[in-house]
C-alpha cells in the first residue's frame, strides 16, 4: 500500500515501564500492512542515569521518529512543572512536523498531558490507555483523568474503569475494557531462563528474593525519603533475604530516594542488587524467582498477581485502584511494612497467589487495542461530544 494511504499511527513512550506495555501493541502494528507506526521516545528514555532505555525500544526493532529531552534543573516540583511547558512545545512542533492520524499515549504520567495538551491544539485524535483507573495517593490520578478528557478513543482495564469513562462524558462506542497490557505480557511475552537472567544482573536468586520498586507519593504530606527510610528498615528485618531494588520514576524528589538505595545496596554488599531500570524483559522474568513484590509501584497491584507472587503495597500512592486478593496493603511505619512482608512470604499467601484470579486480565488484549486503532472511523473521533448518563 502507498505509505500516503496508510493509517499513521504515532506512539508516544517516556519510561521503560511504559514500553513495555506498549511493545507488544507496537510491534502488531508495525506487523499490519495497513498501517505506519512511528515511536517518539522522551523523558527517561533518554536519561544514563536511568538506564538510557531508548536501547530497549531499538532491541525491539523500532527506531525513534524523534527522541524529545526534558530540560530539568532538578527534581523540584517548581523545576517539573516548567519542564512541562518547555515539553508541551517541544511536543507541538515534533507532532507538527509528522501529523499522524491518531496518537496513542498510555497512563499518568505528567510528560504525557503535556503531549496530549499538544495534540489536543493540533487537532490530533488521542487514544489513551488505562484511564478511569483511580490513585489517589498521587498527583498521577488528575493528570490520568486530565488526559482522558482529552482523549477520543479509550482501552480501559476492567469493566469498572470502563463505567467510570463513560460516567466522565466518553461515548460508549469509543470505550473498550481491554484489559491490562502488563498482564497480557505475562502470559504471551518471552522470559530469559535463570541462568540467562542472573548472568544479565550480576546477581544469584539462591536465597529468598524480595523485589521492591518505590516511587515517591506525590500527595503524601511526608517526605518520600521518610517513607522510604521505614522500608528499608524494614528489609533490615529480613536478612534471610536478598534484595533487588529498581530506581524510582523521575517524579519529584526521587534524587534522594536513589541516594539511598546506594548506601543501602552498599551497606549490605551482594546481598542487595541496586539497578536503575531491570526492563521489561527482565521484569518479567525475575517474577519467576522472587518471592515477593514490595513497594508502591503499579506494576505491583496490576501485573504481579499474574505471576502468582504475593504483593505489599505500602502507603497510599495506589489508594483506590482494583486490586486482587494477592495484594497485601500496609502503612507507611517499619512495623507495619515488616509484618506485611513476613506475611506475604508465608505459606498460606503464597497459596492465594497463585490461585487468585486477576481482574485485569483479559484474552486478547492486544488484538483488541490493535483492531480498535486499525479500523475505527477517525472522522467521529473529533470534534468530542459530552455523553449524559
Amino acid at each position: 500500500m502507498n505509505e500516503e494511504k496508510k493509517r499513521h499511527i504515532a506512539i508516544v513512550s517516556s519510561t521503560r515501564a511504559d514500553w513495555g506495555l506498549l511493545s507488544p501493541v507496537a510491534k502488531a502494528l508495525q506487523g499490519n500492512a495497513d498501517v505506519k507506526v512511528s515511536i517518539i521516545a522522551t523523558n527517561m528514555h533518554l536519561d544514563a542515569s536511568r538506564g538510557m532505555t531508548i536501547n530497549e525500544i531499538r532491541a525491539d526493532g523500532f527506531e525513534p521518529i524523534a527522541q524529545v529531552a526534558m530540560g530539568y534543573k532538578s527534581d523540584g516540583e517548581v523545576d517539573t512543572a516548567e519542564a512541562m511547558g518547555v515539553h508541551l512545545s517541544d511536543m507541538a512542533k515534533v507532532l507538527g512536523e509528522i501529523c499522524p492520524d491518531i496518537l496513542l499515549l498510555l497512563g499518568d504520567r505528567f510528560e504525557m498531558l503535556a503531549v496530549a495538551s499538544a495534540a489536543t491544539m493540533l487537532h490530533i485524535p488521542i487514544a489513551h490507555i488505562s484511564g478511569g483507573e483511580i490513585t489517589m495517593g498521587a498527583i498521577d490520578d488528575n493528570i490520568r483523568h486530565a488526559i482522558s478528557k482529552l482523549s477520543s478513543l479509550h482501552f480501559a482495564t476492567t469493566e469498572k474503569h470502563r463505567s467510570r469513562l463513560i460516567a466522565m462524558g466518553e461515548q460508549p462506542e469509543n470505550v473498550a475494557n481491554t484489559g491490562a497490557l502488563g498482564v497480557w505480557n505475562m502470559t504471551h511475552a518471552e522470559m530469559l531462563d535463570r541462568d540467562e537472567l542472573e548472568r544479565s544482573l550480576g546477581f544469584s536468586f539462591d536465597k529468598r528474593t524480595i523485589l521492591v520498586t518505590y516511587h515517591p507519593a506525590t500527595n503524601d504530606k511526608v517526605a518520600p525519603a521518610e517513607r522510604f527510610g521505614a522500608l528499608l528498615e524494614a528489609l533490615d528485618r529480613h536478612k534471610d533475604c536478598k534484595v533487588i531494588i529498581t530506581y524510582p520514576n523521575n517524579d519529584p524528589n526521587s534524587a534522594e530516594i536513589i541516594a539511598m538505595i546506594e548506601i543501602y545496596a552498599q551497606r549490605r554488599g551482594e546481598e542487595v542488587l541496586a539497578v536503575p531500570s531491570l526492563g521489561a524483559l527482565r521484569y518479567r522474568s525475575a517474577l519467576q524467582y522472587v518471592s515477593a513484590v514490595v513497594g508502591n509501584s503499579s506494576s505491583g497491584v496490576v501485573e504481579v498477581p499474574s505471576a502468582g507472587v504475593p504483593v505489599v503495597n505500602i502507603g497510599i500512592r495506589q489508594q483506590g485502584r482494583t486490586v486482587s486478593q494477592a495484594v497485601i496493603h500496609c502503612s507507611d511505619d517499619a512495623d507495619s511494612i515488616d509484618e506485611a512482608i513476613t506475611q506475604a512470604l508465608s505459606e498460606e499467601v503464597k497459596f492465594r497467589a497463585k490461585t487468585t484470579p486477576n481482574p485485569y486480565q483479559q484474552e486478547g488484549t492486544v488484538d483488541m487495542i490493535v483492531d480498535r486503532l486499525v479500523n475505527c472511523d477517525i472522522t467521529q473521533l473529533l470534534p468530542k461530544k459530552f455523553y449524559d448518563i
